[in-house]
This record gives C-alpha cells, sequence and structure tokens, in this order.
C-alpha cells in the first residue's frame, strides 16, 4: 500500500502503534507492517516526518538512548496523544460507518 493511500490516517495509525508501549522509529516501521500483514511497508522519509509532527503537538514524547553503540530515538504516547487515538477511533467508525453504506455489500 502506497504511503498517498494513507493520507489523513498516518496519524492515527502511528498513535496506535505506540498505544502498545514505547518504540523506537524502526521498531515503528516493523510494527506497522506486521500489524497489516505486511501491506503497509513504509518507507522511513514517511514515518519518521510524521513522528516528528506528532511530538510537536505533544502527541508522542521521545529520548535518545545507545543500544550497541548505536544511538536511537525512542517515541512514547503522551496522555494528550492517548486523547487524540479515542478521537481518531471514533472519527474512524463514524466515517467507515457511513461510507460502508455506500461501498458495503448490498443488503
Amino acid at each position: 500500500m502506497k504511503a498517498q493511500a494513507l493520507h489523513g490516517h498516518l496519524d492515527a495509525l502511528l498513535l496506535s502503534v505506540l498505544e502498545g508501549g514505547p518504540l523506537h522509529g524502526y521498531a515503528v516501521i516493523e510494527a506497522l507492517k506486521a500489524r497489516s500483514g505486511g501491506s503497509l511497508n513504509l518507507p522511513t522519509g514517511t514515518v519518521y516526518p510524521a513522528l516528528r509532527r506528532l511530538e510537536r503537538a505533544g502527541f508522542v514524547d521521545s529520548s535518545w538512548s545507545t543500544v550497541n553503540g548505536r544511538e536511537r530515538r525512542t517515541y512514547e504516547l503522551t496522555g494528550s496523544g492517548r486523547r487524540a487515538l479515542a478521537g481518531e477511533r471514533a472519527s474512524w467508525t463514524e466515517f467507515s460507518s457511513t461510507v460502508g453504506r455506500f461501498l458495503g455489500a448490498e443488503s
């Protein structure tokens, strides 16, 4: 799946992945791929700017650590991020229900 197809939904997906606990950037990318059954294989140039945007918005905190001599930035959901995710889930439920009335199987 292309990043363009996710327009407007990437932030919610990232928040959802981080809901399970702190992850470094590459682990976020791998979690997206794993949870989507391989459909979401997004490049770092898509994911990292989105994580920084979420951090600037106060939805994600990050910290640096050294693992095996390599610097890693770990991202973690904030309280505001949890509230934003709850709002995104409610919006998604409403959106998918409405669109499903048009594109779903006919009754």
